[in-house]
């Protein structure tokens, strides 16, 4: 079964059944009840049209039901509106498919995890871990999202900036998650800001061909991370990093400056430097200043103390750790729920940077302990181990 196939055509399958007139809700279980059938039938008898063999059982799936509920027979009418067999349609409504997730309807919170579900094909397990809340809490969201669209017209689109944050998510978790989604955020993400006037689509499209283009140096062949002082950087792609600074440098000159482009700024900084010691580390503390200031948020405000050490010394980015911890003091506990557990990470790199190694060496065993996937959790590991065997 080719799962990248399936992945790709779930989206449209699903805006042509709303479309037909199937609520949302009704619609994404017929969907869902057609890949099943699909894994089935397609080893063995793979059809010739995969997206209209997908639309013809998914409607039939979703006729099955509204026949099977009694409790809606004003809908069996539509038993007798069944297309003829035929080409699928060729457009691409995925987009369309992500504003009606972000219908202003719905909180951002709800709009992102129902995309991420519908559109994105993250599974509920995932997607609460994205947002480090159990998965009962995430599956009731979604379905409370689900009811709440399926009465919703399909003409009315949601918040340009809901669907922004949607595509980011989706590019991170297939960045350094379980499902290899980046590459269709990124197609996304390029249709969308080639579709609306809008700086901050090319700001988010810039920021992840800045970061997709160091993909290939950030794990070694086995699997393990690279930190960025360590990667090579002539294994980056300087396509993907031209074509990124270009898009950043038309959208900044706008003068409508968003958190988007700021973190597209920050990662151009890092990209055009031949070296860590070589990067511009005073600009990238006065863009992280920027992004505070527009955001608020203590993850920047983490990467900001990472900046200041490099640019000041580790004693000043301890001094910017510190005020992080003064702003957010829950961020500064041990516990293995740490809603920023990066923030141990860090405090272990600027307390090695300070000399101090027996600090580090018991702070990058408890990050490991916090760490939100194996490949963090080894890193960190290896850290910790490495600054005991020099003690």
């Amino acid at each position: 079964m080719d799962e990248a196939l399936l992945r790709s055509l779930t989206p449209s399958v699903l805006t042509i059944l709303v479309r037909r007139g199937a609520d949302f809700a009704a619609a994404e279980d017929a969907v869902q009840d057609a890949l099943v059938e699909a894994v089935r039938v397609w080893p063995d008898d793979p059809p010739r049209d995969p997206k209209g063999w997908l639309i013809t059982a998914a409607w039939r799936k979703f006729l099955d039901a509204v026949r099977a509920d009694t409790a809606r027979r004003r809908r069996e009418e539509r038993v007798d509106e069944e297309p003829a067999p035929g080409p699928a349609p060729t457009a691409d409504d995925t987009l369309q498919l992500y504003f009606l997730c972000a219908h202003p309807s719905l909180s951002p919170s709800s709009a992102v995890a129902l995309t991420l579900r519908a559109v994105g094909g993250l599974t509920t397990r995932q997607i609460a871990r994205a947002y480090l809340v159990p998965e009962a809490t995430m599956a009731q969201r979604i379905s409370r999202a689900k009811r709440t669209v399926s009465a919703v017209r399909f003409d009315r689109p949601g918040d340009v900036a809901t669907v922004l944050r949607v595509l980011y998510l989706v590019f991170n978790e297939g960045y350094s998650g379980e499902v290899d989604l980046a590459a269709e955020a990124i197609r996304l993400t390029r249709q969308l800001a080639a579709g609306i006037d809008h700086p901050e689509a090319a700001g988010l499209l810039a920021l992840m061909l800045l970061h997709h283009a160091r993909r290939a140096a950030r794990t070694t062949p086995d699997g393990a991370l690279v930190p960025l002082a360590e990667q090579d950087r002539g294994r980056w792609d300087t396509a993907s990093i031209a074509e990124g600074i270009g898009i950043l440098q038309a959208a900044l000159a706008r003068d409508r400056l968003g958190e988007f482009q700021a973190q597209a700024a920050i990662a151009a900084l890092h990209a055009d430097a031949p070296s860590t010691e070589e990067t511009d580390w005073a600009q990238i503390v006065e863009w992280y200043d920027e992004l505070a200031r527009l955001t608020g948020s203590p993850v920047v405000r983490l990467n900001r103390a990472v900046a200041v050490g490099e640019a000041e010394g580790p004693r000043a980015g301890l001094a910017a750790l510190a005020a992080l911890d003064d702003s957010f003091p829950s961020l500064a506990g041990s516990s293995n729920q740490d809603p920023l557990p990066r923030r141990t990470a860090v405090a272990a790199y600027l307390h090695e940077r300070n000399g101090d190694l027996a600090t580090a060496a018991r702070l990058y065993a408890e990050a490991a302990r916090k760490a939100p996937n194996l490949a963090e959790r080894d890193h960190l590991t290896r850290q910790a181990a490495r600054l005991n065997a020099r003690r």
